[in-house]
């Protein structure tokens, strides 16, 4: 298991996304997704999760390719034609440019990225981890989260198990037919864990409406408290989203904002101290988590400064450039290798103190 904290991984993963999300720059995205899939490589040896049943690699390579297709042969835009198609053809005819399949491939790229990021949270966590971020107030939340959130990776080693029972029997696939017996088994056994799940949930009395323990003097008024503390941070939101999309007032949107935001926080909060949760071993925060969240925030701050602008904003059209690189930004993408390096010199530490075996 990673020594890294849950919260450090996601402050990780909000700054990939934030990185991906804001830079269309081909060479920043390039070196975003090296960067990501070093940091999958170094958590695939302490991973104990299966495997996903399409390498990584070969879908990311899908992905590319049929976005520079679909958007070469869909967006007749810039001057380097490579060949025109019929002008016949509903929507596909017309030239097809070497910018718009460079724009495709720079689309896809983005896509791996953000792939590849979800990849290494699933990789690096497992399921009890990201259920204990859940606040206490949602409960049953996190209880469906946590069903649908294992059903992933059982479902994967099922899959696996089949496949290799039924490559024992000789069986190889071909063609769409031939997915047939894998396809089979997998669908029955995925029905007999939902029955047996549904079965042992029921045992347990999960969303029983029965007898219930005495209340105390005061809960009644305090949970309506609390619901409407939440009833108006939801407004609140809402009317903040309104004032920013139709009357364009900053002040005023924004204001509104973070008071609904706050104010379902702090509701969120108070009803937790309401829910009984037994913790049997928390996670320390160490100094590899701190290191691990402040590269995020650097990658994060350095995207988000309107300095940085120029260069994370790049279009191919109308005549394909080379594009521009700020080493500030490029220094703050590095930085998404913390993980990385830290795991790797754990893992070397452990190494180093581990016991010689013995010699006969």
């Amino acid at each position: 298991m990673n020594p890294l904290h849950a919260k450090a991984w996601l402050a990780w993963l909000a700054a990939a996304i934030v990185a991906l999300s804001l830079t269309r720059n081909p060479i920043y995205l390039l070196t975003l997704v090296l960067c990501i899939a070093l940091v999958g490589r170094v958590l695939r040896g302490e991973a104990e999760t299966p495997p996903l049943p399409l390498p990584l690699l070969r879908l990311a390579l899908m992905i590319i390719l049929l976005s520079a297709l679909i958007n070469a042969a869909t967006a007749h835009f810039g001057r380097t034609v490579l060949f025109t198609l019929p002008a016949g053809l509903p929507l596909l005819g017309g030239p097809v440019t070497l910018e718009a399949l460079v724009f495709g491939m720079i689309n896809g790229l983005a896509l791996v990225g953000f792939l590849a990021a979800f990849t290494v949270l699933y990789q690096a966590l497992p399921t009890q981890a990201l259920i204990r971020l859940i606040p206490r107030a949602l409960f049953p939340v996190a209880v469906v989260i946590s069903i649908a959130v294992a059903f992933v990776p059982t479902t994967l080693a099922q899959f696996q198990q089949i496949r290799e029972a039924q490559m024992m029997r000789g069986h190889r696939v071909a063609g769409l037919r031939d997915w047939l017996p894998l396809f089979m088994p997998l669908l029955v056994g995925g029905l007999e864990r939902a029955f047996q799940l549904a079965e042992a949930m029921t045992a347990r009395g999960f969303g029983s409406l029965g007898a219930t323990a005495a209340p105390q003097a005061g809960s009644h008024a305090a949970g309506d408290r609390l619901r409407l503390a939440l009833a108006l941070g939801l407004a609140a939101l809402l009317a903040g989203l309104l004032v920013l999309l139709f009357w364009q007032q900053q002040v005023i949107g924004w204001s509104l904002l973070a008071l609904g935001g706050g104010g379902l926080l702090l509701a969120l909060q108070r009803q937790g101290r309401r829910v009984a949760r037994t913790t049997y071993r928390r996670q320390p925060w160490t100094r590899r988590d701190g290191l691990v969240a402040l590269a995020a925030a650097i990658t994060v701050g350095v995207y988000l400064l309107p300095a940085s602008r120029a260069t994370l904003v790049y279009t191919p059209y109308p005549q394909l450039t080379w594009p521009a690189v700020d080493p500030a930004v490029m220094l703050a993408t590095l930085a998404l290798l913390s993980p990385a390096a830290l795991l790797t010199q754990a893992r070397w530490r452990r190494a180093r103190h581990a016991p010689a075996a013995p010699t006969g």
